[in-house]
């Protein structure tokens, strides 16, 4: 986002908010929230966690319940049957080239924003099948049957992380990114 009077850019992330109250910031004697390093092992965690819940329905449980924890299982859930025995679907994470973790401290803990990259192959179970791409997806493939089709998605989370509970994913935003597929009879196509 560009500060015209400043004449110079800032970083701004942004994540849809499932639950509309955020936890207290703590502010300091001069009301600044104040930042906190998010380790590696930490962030590491939620990332997988986050990919889990696509890729396995969350069986991890690495987050306390919540409502876009429960939106991201529920892509696992029924986008993975939604072919039934004619294809399969299947979530993974990816190479996340955005690694940058924000964090403040709140009244009880710490509020994190970050970002993972997750992909979605779907797949023909058999010979004879064909994926057809739908209206949304025409803009990154042609016209024509797939055999295979890879999906990559980059998300912004967020997540608060309670002094003595488990993290709890407060919000996400998808974007796909890239995708590409195998398509009947004329080799790999890919659009990016």
């Amino acid at each position: 986002m560009e500060r015209p009077e400043h004449r110079r850019w800032e970083q701004v992330s942004v994540v849809d908010l499932d639950d509309q109250k955020l936890p207290a910031v703590a502010l300091d004697r001069d009301g600044y929230a104040t930042a906190v390093p998010a380790t590696k092992q930490t962030v590491g965690e939620l990332r997988s966690g986050v990919v889990d819940n696509f890729a396995t329905g969350g069986t991890t449980k690495a987050f306390s319940p919540s409502k876009a924890s429960k939106r991201q299982i529920a892509v696992h859930d029924e986008t993975g049957t939604r072919y039934g025995d004619r294809g399969t679907t299947t979530f993974a994470g990816s190479t996340n080239p955005y690694k940058d973790t924000y964090a403040v401290r709140t009244s009880n803990g710490v509020l994190l924003m970050f970002s993972h990259t997750h992909t979605q192959s779907d797949a023909v179970a058999g010979p004879g099948l064909q994926i057809i791409p739908g209206e949304d997806d025409r803009a990154w493939l042609r016209d024509t049957g797939y055999t295979s089709i890879k999906y990559t998605f980059v998300c912004n989370d967020a997540a608060t992380i309670p002094s003595r509970e488990r993290p709890r994913l407060i919000g996400y935003t998808c974007a796909r990114t890239n995708t590409s597929g195998l398509s009947i009879g004329s080799g790999p196509t890919a659009r990016g």
